[in-house]
């Protein structure tokens, strides 16, 4: 319940959010008007009502690329020859077992 709560405020707040930076524009193009209802000699007449009507207008986001001029850093990359310590490693081979047998 609480994350239907939560998913409605924010709702609510990018709406608000997109009228105030004009991505959102709406204008009412019709009133609304209520139905009246009257009653005359035991008759009841009641004449329709009418809903409100909205223009909406929205803004685009266009995405693309186009060339600028941005300072970018140069590195510089000198070698040289150093001597550090390595690790190493030796395999050796295992004795095939003849040669063992004539050792003895």
């Amino acid at each position: 319940m609480r994350a239907l709560i939560f998913i409605l405020i924010l709702a609510v707040v990018a709406a608000i959010v997109a009228v105030s930076t004009g991505m959102v524009s709406v204008f009412q193009t019709r009133p609304a008007t209520v139905p009246t209802v009257e009653a005359r000699d035991g008759k009841v007449a009641v004449r329709k009502g009418q809903a409100p009507a909205f223009d909406v207008q929205t803004g685009s986001v266009g995405v693309g690329s186009k060339e600028a001029q941005v300072p970018v850093p140069t590195v510089k990359i000198e070698r040289g020859d150093k001597t550090v310590s390595v690790p190493a490693i030796e395999v050796r081979p295992a004795e095939p077992a003849n040669s063992v047998a004539n050792a003895q």
